[in-house]
């Protein structure tokens, strides 16, 4: 056994300082070769600056509606609900964004709803919904604006997001730039 606890400690201690001090040092590095420092995307939009990469609430009909969080987009305290699916409370809650989108959102059948846009993400600020979820909202914010629903699809197309190196993930759209992108058509 003594001959196992020193280089147990010469490891342990290997590993705090090359862990705490270098690989620490090396990542900050390459964040700042990264755009802003590694600090997000930034926006800058009517004097008020947002990050792009942070969910933002949106839940007017005029507008794209944002993915629901469970942090009531508080980024402080990023975090999920920590409901699994089978519980009541949690599928209480779901059934009444569903009820709420298809209140606003007429002629939009319950099983054409994307689950992300009545669940709330693992870290609860995500800042972006599936094409579909884009999609299933054109016709309301069509009628809403007064503008062209074919107007409304490509403005979903320009902002369609494909998945990371071609196959990483799914397409997505960020809700505050298609949100800007919406008012800059007036």
């Amino acid at each position: 056994m003594k001959q196992n606890i020193l280089p147990a400690i010469r490891l342990t201690l290997f590993c705090a300082v090359f862990f705490s001090g270098f690989y620490t040092l090396f990542i900050f590095g390459i964040a700042q070769a990264a755009p802003n420092n590694g600090k997000g995307e930034i926006i800058e939009y009517n004097g008020k600056k947002f990050y792009a990469n942070v969910g933002q609430k949106f839940d007017k009909d005029e507008y794209f509606w944002s993915r629901p969080s469970a942090v009531d987009y508080n980024a402080a305290g990023a975090g999920g609900s920590n409901k699994g699916p089978s519980n009541p409370d949690y599928l209480k809650e779901v059934e009444g964004r569903i009820e709420n989108f298809m209140k606003h959102n007429p002629g939009v059948q319950r099983s054409e709803i994307p689950s992300d846009i009545v669940t709330a993400s693992g870290a609860g600020l995500d800042p972006n919904i599936s094409v579909q979820a884009a999609k299933v909202q054109a016709q309301r914010i069509a009628d809403i604006r007064k503008i062209d629903l074919n107007t409304v699809n490509t403005l979903i197309e320009k902002n369609t997001e494909s998945p990371f190196l071609g196959m990483f993930g799914t397409e997505k759209i960020n809700v505050l730039k298609l949100n800007i992108a919406l008012d800059g058509l007036k």
